[in-house]
């Protein structure tokens, strides 16, 4: 079961791929990759109806880490396609108020849906019995009212929710990376027109990007009211580098194995290694 999906999930994922080098249009590209995912899932639903899983351990594994990598994609391209439909006609304060509208929906549904989010998130698994097993629903597990409607072959109570987190984790990549883009091209004031610094960042550009969100994280600038794009710049024009698509570049970052702070621990083993050799020197 395990290596078909994969085979089914790297075949969906080049022909993505091909879309998105090959169309420059998101709307475009949004609608082709929907039709891709579609039929891809088909695929897989017709895979599963007829499988018989091993144990309820793979079946768990199934509709909680391979089902919703496929469906996230297909949110994903819904929301695109339904966002670059509904962006309204108008200038860079009417567009970016549209993608921060859309931004407060997703926070919203990261609200109304926290207690889940801490459970996946936290690796936790002592409702996958309930969440992730077909015909196993609690009407007190918070249910989506559509999953009286869904297929209850191809379906768990909760698969869905994990489809949502990860399609929002894209899309809200896909709003910020937009916004930015709209900041980028935006007239700037006389005074926001610096000379060069003339201190350069030469470590990875990742490094720097963990130092940005960490340091939006704490109220350490302005203090703490200081927006991320606004330490993204400061950064910037510090550095004399440029940050890029710093928002997906975090996401990368989230989805690392193991320690997810490679260069803030290595900063902190630095300097403590710096503080252990001067007491070394003073004795």
């Amino acid at each position: 079961m395990n290596d078909h999906c994969k085979a089914l999930l790297l075949e969906l994922e080049e022909q993505l791929k091909y879309i998105a080098l090959e169309t420059d249009n998101p709307l475009s590209s949004a609608e082709l990759s929907f039709q891709v995912v579609q039929n891809n899932l088909k695929n897989l639903k017709q895979f599963i109806v007829k499988y018989k899983f091993k144990s309820i351990a793979e079946e768990i594994f199934f509709f909680k880490e391979l089902k919703p990598t496929f469906c996230s994609k297909l949110f994903y391209h819904i929301s695109i396609y339904n966002i670059e439909t509904r962006k309204p006609s108008g200038g860079y304060k009417v567009i970016k108020k549209y993608l921060q509208n859309e931004l407060d929906k997703l926070k919203h549904y990261f609200d109304s849906n926290l207690d889940f989010y801490k459970y996946y998130r936290t690796g936790c698994n002592y409702l996958d019995h309930k969440y992730f097993v077909r015909g196993k629903h609690d009407i007190r597990l918070s249910l989506e009212t559509f999953y009286f409607e869904t297929d209850p072959k191809f379906s768990t109570s909760h698969d869905y929710k994990i489809s949502m987190i990860l399609a929002n984790d894209l899309l809200q990549v896909y709003l910020e990376d937009g916004i930015m883009e709209l900041e980028r091209k935006a007239p700037k004031q006389k005074s926001e027109v610096s000379q060069k610094s003339d201190v350069l960042w030469t470590a990875p550009k990742v490094a720097l990007i963990e130092l940005l969100y960490a340091l939006h994280s704490e109220p350490t600038l302005n203090y703490g009211k200081a927006e991320l794009r606004q330490i993204a710049v400061a950064l910037e024009k510090a550095f004399n580098i440029e940050l890029g698509q710093y928002h997906r570049t975090f996401l990368e970052l989230r989805m690392r194995k193991g320690t997810r702070t490679k260069f803030l621990d290595s900063l902190r083993d630095s300097l403590l290694q710096r503080m252990d050799n001067a007491d070394e020197d003073a004795k």
